[in-house]
């Protein structure tokens, strides 16, 4: 027999908003070390310069050999990863803001937004409201920062 009462349906609500917790706080957690993956790399990579473009590529294609079905290592990625470092020299900030982005999103940021204060205001945007990267994209190209941050301060 199902039970079909308020009662029960309040506990499954419960444990299905305690399955999606769940599910956010994974998805975070592995993004966030990931950021911190690619962070790490980049400053790797800014610590090696001396070897120039060479390094990124033999780089990229020996992690390739290693891990031959992982994705993200490519020498456009790797260049992207030394960015990130040089953009974030502050590991402590990285911990606290951009490493709760998707990459992606960061890679929009550090594409479209050249202002450090305007990055860092599209980076607490998009953590308070979750944005998606289609999203992100959108409220920069239509120039939310300069409507909203800006026009607050006249």
């Amino acid at each position: 027999m199902l039970i079909n009462n308020c009662e029960y349906f309040e506990v499954l609500d419960g444990i299905k908003a305690r399955i999606k917790e769940a599910q956010y706080k994974a998805v975070l957690g592995a993004n966030k070390e990931l950021m911190e993956l690619y962070w790490n790399i980049g400053k790797i990579i800014i610590i090696n310069t001396e070897y120039g473009t060479k390094f990124v590529e033999n780089l990229s294609r020996d992690i390739l050999v290693d891990f031959p079905d992982i994705k993200g290592f490519s020498v456009r990625n790797l260049k992207y990863m030394r960015k990130f470092a040089e953009l974030y020299p502050d590991f402590q900030k990285v911990q606290r803001g951009v490493a709760l982005l998707p990459w992606r999103n960061n890679l929009t940021l550090m594409s479209k937004v050249k202002d450090e204060d305007e990055r860092q205001w599209y980076i607490d945007h998009n953590i308070k409201n979750g944005w998606n990267n289609v999203a992100l994209t959108h409220h920069i190209e239509m120039k939310l920062y300069e409507r909203q941050a800006i026009a607050i301060n006249w």
